[in-house]
C-alpha cells in the first residue's frame, strides 16, 4: 500500500459547495484535497440563471472556473471515490477506490444527497423486505444467503466486495463499470459473480425478496438487493462515522458554523437540507471551508 497522504483540509465533493469550500480554505494557507468526480455533480449539466452576478452559464463551465480558482489558491484535486472514512484519535484516516490513504485534520462532505432509484417493478414495493439502498447499513442482515448488488460505480463494487464477507454468494448486476483499475481489479478476482451488460427489469418474490429478473430473461434467485448506483453516498459515510442526521435521516445536521456533531467534521451544501440552491451551497461552502481552515490550524498547534 502506498504511504500515506496527509492534508490539514479534505473535502469531499466537487460541486459549488465543495469547491467553495476548497477555494476559502485554500486561501488561509492550509494544505486542502478535493475528492471527487467533477461530471457527478448535478451542477455540470444545468445552467444557472438565478445566481447573482450569473445569467445562463452552463454549469461544467462554472465548475472548471471554480476549480481553477482553487487550484490558484493552492488546493490539490483528485477524481477518485472515498471508500471509507476512520476517525483516528487526531483527525481522520479516507480509503480511496485506487487504494490510495489520505489523512486529515478536518474533513468537509459536500457530497450532495441523492439517493438514486432503479425505477423498476418491485423496487417500491419491497423496501425493507429486501431492497435496500446500503450495504454497510443492512449487510449483516444477510448471512450466509444469496445477495445481488446493483450499480456500476464505486458504491456497488465496495459493496459486493464487503458482502463477500458476509453472503453465501453475491452477484453483481452491472451494464458497465465505472471505476478505478484497481478496484475492477479487486472486483474480477473476488468470488463475485458479475453479471456485465445487463440490467434489472423486476424485483420480484411474494412476501419478501425471492429472485432479480434480468432484462434479457435470466432469473436470479436472491434473498435481498441492494441498488448501489453511484459514489459512496452519505448514509453508507455516515453510518460507520456516527454523524448526527436529521429526523427522517436524510440530511446531515450542522451548526450555524457548519459544523456536524463530529469535532472536525463540517458539511455543506444539498447534504443539509433544502432549498437546492447554487446560492445557498456556495455560501455554507465559504463557511465549512473557513472553519475547517481554523480548526486544522489549531488540530496542528496541539499536535
Amino acid at each position: 500500500m502506498d504511504t500515506p497522504q496527509a492534508y490539514d483540509v479534505v473535502i469531499l465533493g466537487t460541486g459549488p459547495a465543495g469547491l467553495q469550500a476548497a477555494i476559502h480554505a485554500a486561501r488561509k494557507k492550509v494544505s486542502v484535497l478535493v475528492l471527487g468526480k467533477e461530471t457527478k455533480s448535478s451542477l455540470f449539466h444545468a445552467h444557472i440563471e438565478n445566481f447573482c452576478c450569473i445569467f445562463n452559464v452552463p454549469g461544467e463551465e462554472i465548475l472548471n472556473t471554480g476549480r481553477q480558482q482553487a487550484a490558484g489558491f493552492g488546493a490539490q484535486f483528485l477524481e477518485e471515490d472515498v471508500l471509507s472514512i476512520i476517525q483516528q484519535a487526531k483527525g481522520f484516516e479516507l480509503q480511496t477506490e485506487s487504494g490510495a490513504t489520505i489523512r486529515t485534520s478536518a474533513l468537509i462532505i459536500a457530497t450532495g444527497t441523492h439517493r438514486n432509484r432503479l425505477g423498476v417493478k418491485g423496487e417500491k414495493e419491497f423496501i425493507g423486505k429486501g431492497v435496500s439502498y446500503c450495504v454497510d447499513c443492512d449487510g449483516n442482515f444477510y448471512k450466509g444467503q444469496t445477495v445481488a448488488v446493483v450499480g456500476n460505480e464505486s458504491a456497488a463494487v465496495d459493496g459486493a466486495l464487503t458482502l463477500t464477507g458476509i453472503a453465501a454468494q453475491v452477484h453483481l448486476v452491472c451494464d458497465r463499470l465505472d471505476v478505478s483499475d484497481a478496484l475492477k481489479t479487486r472486483m474480477e478476482n473476488s468470488r463475485v459473480t458479475i453479471h456485465a451488460g445487463k440490467k434489472v427489469a423486476r424485483i420480484q418474490g411474494d412476501q419478501e425478496v425471492e429472485s432479480l429478473l434480468l432484462q434479457d430473461g435470466v432469473s436470479i434467485k436472491v434473498n435481498g438487493v441492494f441498488i448501489e448506483l453511484g459514489a459512496k453516498g452519505l448514509l453508507q459515510l455516515a453510518t460507520t462515522l456516527g454523524i448526527a442526521l436529521d429526523d427522517e435521516m436524510r440530511y446531515v445536521r450542522t451548526d450555524k458554523g457548519q459544523a456536524t456533531n463530529l469535532p472536525g467534521i463540517y458539511a455543506a451544501g444539498d447534504i443539509c437540507g433544502p432549498p437546492w440552491q447554487m446560492a445557498k451551497a456556495v455560501g455554507e461552502g465559504c463557511v465549512a471551508g473557513i472553519n475547517a481552515a481554523a480548526f486544522a490550524r489549531g488540530s496542528n498547534r496541539s499536535q
